[in-house]
């Protein structure tokens, strides 16, 4: 990544792939106080992968992307899914 852009809204940014992997870099560099047990973080995933509500890594229900809200400890589905 040549640059962070620190604030950009994402419809700024050069490219999808500049997108997913700011928040690739933010899920994997979040304090361990409170980021998500790897296992813990898996599950929820896999349970967000069989929702209907999952499009395109977002949540239609909240509109979060699913990967940031699944990897904070205290973080909640909005369907209560997990």
């Amino acid at each position: 990544m040549d640059h962070l852009c620190k604030r950009c809204l994402t419809r700024e940014m050069a490219d999808k792939e500049e997108i997913f992997q700011n928040l690739r870099d933010y899920i994997e560099n979040l304090d361990v106080d409170i980021k998500a047990s790897e296992e813990i973080y898996e599950a929820r995933l896999a349970r967000c992968k069989e929702c209907d509500m999952l499009l395109q890594g977002m949540c239609r229900s909240c509109g979060c992307y699913v990967e940031l809200r699944a990897a904070i400890a205290g973080n909640i589905c909005p369907k209560n899914h997990w």
